[in-house]
Order: structure tokens, then sequence, then C-alpha cells
């Protein structure tokens, strides 16, 4: 049978990849400790289980659920956004449900790019922004991002013969997988640069919220006041835990929202109602939860830092939450596939290799710090063996 030749980018993905390995040692009879993947363990918070609860015995909640239906879900996400950064945000015309960010970041190419176009993306950076792009027959060009430039792209190095094909960059910080925060002053430069060229300024934006520093990162629109060139993706999974819910919003430009929701009515309605309800709970009702979960995962960097260091693996401690960027020691450094398949395969330890969020990635791994402290502990001692073992 004949398939698109669209697929043939999307042969590699870095989750699907481990998830075989996992498969693999899993029948073979090991236990997995899974650090591969960055799905929160914790729970949802009770008051938005409950509105989800209460909708199900709704009768109203259970058909259709098509934009307008959406109003109440999109006056709470502009209220949390005003309230968080300060920046005023119109309802109807800047903001857009989505099923995730995820859903936001693959399908906005189709709506900007036409085929040999452009985008910049981040190297190291989340796979499903490559793969939106390669969807809607875009090209790829990587801006790697270096240790020695705090994890951020130098813009004067992106070609010219690039930059007049290019129609649209991709930033996401705090940064997935490398755990960089990005300054206020960058992003200004950022959106000074996608105004001179004429780009739409994408910024993925999970982890709002779950930051060790007394300062929220910034928005995007702190830097774009007006809105003039910016789209701003957020998801509900990190900050409350609804991985599983799969619900997330954009808020930006009113071109740019108009244009994504053109798309969505082709693709899909909305996800149901009662989800929203439990979404609309989440962003208006207590925050104790978002900062119990910040709480949690400063422990677990912390344990997970201290006993990789008590190894001899010395990483730098993030102060964002759920990962580590590591550097891999010799003889690994450059097949972090390799390591990371040979992991799991001896100890039921996966991690993420660095290798599948990009070429830049090479040389690291990712660790998701979704368990408790003793059993990262666990998974770091099981560490220390293979690498004795494979490195005496």
């Amino acid at each position: 049978m004949q398939r698109a030749n669209r697929l043939q980018p999307l042969q590699a993905n870095v989750f699907a990849d481990m998830d075989r390995a996992k498969a693999k040692a899993r029948a073979a009879g090991k236990e997995i400790i899974d650090l591969s993947l960055g799905s929160s363990d914790l729970p949802a918070p009770n008051h938005v289980l409950e509105a989800i609860a209460h909708s199900l015995s709704d009768p109203s909640t259970h058909g259709y659920l098509l934009f307008h239906g959406t109003q109440t879900f999109r006056q709470a996400a502009a209220q949390w956004y005003t309230q968080k950064f300060g920046v005023a945000v119109d309802p109807e015309t800047e903001v857009l449900p989505l099923i995730g960010s995820q859903e936001g970041t693959a399908h906005l190419p189709l709506a900007v790019l036409n085929p040999g176009d452009f985008a910049l993306l981040q190297d190291p950076g989340y796979p499903s922004h490559a793969g939106g792009v390669y969807l809607a027959g875009g090209q790829v060009y990587p801006m790697s991002l270096r240790v020695e430039n705090g994890f951020l792209p130098v813009f004067e190095e992106i070609p010219e013969s690039v930059l007049a094909q290019a129609r649209m960059m991709v930033l996401s910080y705090p940064h997935n997988p490398t755990t960089a925060i990005a300054p206020l002053s960058f992003f200004q430069r950022a959106v000074a640069f996608c105004q001179q060229h004429g780009l739409v300024l994408v910024h993925d934006f999970p982890y709002a919220d779950l930051v060790f520093t007394d300062t929220p990162p910034p928005s995007i629109f702190q830097a774009d006041l007006t809105k003039q060139v910016s789209i701003e993706f957020f998801t509900l999974s990190k900050s409350y835990n609804m991985g599983g819910f799969r619900v997330g919003y954009a808020i930006g430009n009113s071109d740019l929202i108009r244009a994504l929701r053109q798309i969505k009515a082709v693709v899909d309605f909305n996800q149901y109602g009662g989800i929203l309800n439990g979404a609309i709970a989440a962003l208006t009702g207590s925050q104790d939860s978002v900062q119990d979960a910040i709480h949690i995962f400063r422990q677990r960097r912390d344990a997970t830092v201290q006993a990789l260091h008590r190894i001899g693996w010395h990483v730098p401690s993030p102060d964002t939450a759920l990962y580590l960027w590591a550097k891999l020691p010799d003889p690994w450094a450059t097949d972090s596939i390799g390591f990371c398949i040979r992991l799991v395969e001896a100890t039921g330890v996966a991690l993420a290799p660095g290798a599948g969020f990009g070429k830049s990635g090479e040389g690291y791994v990712r660790f998701a710090l979704v368990h408790e402290p003793a059993r990262l502990e666990i998974a770091v001692q099981h560490i220390a063996e293979f690498l004795r073992l494979q490195c005496p």
C-alpha cells in the first residue's frame, strides 16, 4: 500500500522508540522505572475532579461542543492570563481552546506555512514542533541551543537565504528538554527579530508555573505588548496534573487565532464539556495544588541530583520542575539512543535520549522526575551499577 510522502520525516520519534524499548524490557521480566516521559504522577486537584464528576450527570454536556459553547472557558483563560502576567486578553478574538498545547503547535503550521517555507525551530526541541512543520510541507531550520549561550538560539547565525523563505519561529521557555529559562530581554529581541523579518512567533509555554524561582517566567506578550506577531500555547497538563484530560488553549494575535480556528474546525470540535468545566475550576479556583507540586518536584530534583553526584555523575540543578538534562559520561557521549536502550534492557530504568530531541541534543539524556524520591534514588543506583559494568 502506498503511503503519503509526508510521513517520511516522521519515522523517528523519541517517545515511540523508548516505548518499544520499554515493552521489550518488560517482556523480559524487568521492572520498569520510567523516567522517559514527562507525564506527572500527581493527581489532578479535587475541586477539578468534582467539577468534572458533577458534569457527568448533566445531559447538556453530552453533545458536540462548538466554539461559542466554550465562552466560559475562554473567559477563565483570559482572566488567568491577565492576573498572572498583566496582559489584557479578549476572550472572543484572542483565545482558542485546544486539546492540549501539542494540538496547537502541530496544527498551526497548516495555517501559516506554504509548501517549502521554513520554520525556525529549537534544536534540541519538542518533537511535535517539527512534526507539524513536516505535515504542512514546510522545511525545518534547526536553531542550535548550546550550553555556552544558556541554551538560547543565536539569531545572527540564521542564514539570510533561510530567512528569505522563513514564515515562523517556535520558542519554548522554560525549555524542554534543557530546562533553560529565557529572560524577558531575550523575548524582546525575539519579537523585534520576527517583526523585522515578517515571522510569526510561536511560544509553547507548558511550564509557566512549574519553576523554583520567585519570579514567574515571562509570557511572550510581556514582550509583544500589542500581540502583533505572536501566539502562545498553554496546557493544564503540567500545572494541574491534567495530562490525560487533554486540555489547553492558545492566546494571541486575533488573525492567528482565527486561522488556527479554521484548521481546528476541519479536524475536530472540542473535548467533552465536562473537562472544560474542570479546567475552569482549575484556572479560577485555589492554586494551592500548583504550589504543592512545585514543592514536591523541588524535593525530587534535589534527591536525584544529590544521588547522581554521589555516583560521580555531576549534573546541574535546574530552576524548572520535572526534568534534569544530563550530559552523558564517556564512552556514551555520542550515542544517547544506544545508552538509553541498553540501560532499560539491563536495568529497567528508562530515560529519554537527547538525540531524540534534535541533533544538538546528542550527548545528553533527559530524566523526568515523575516518581517519589526513594524510587528515583533506586533508579540512580541501577544506573550506577550499569555504568560500573559498562565502564569499568
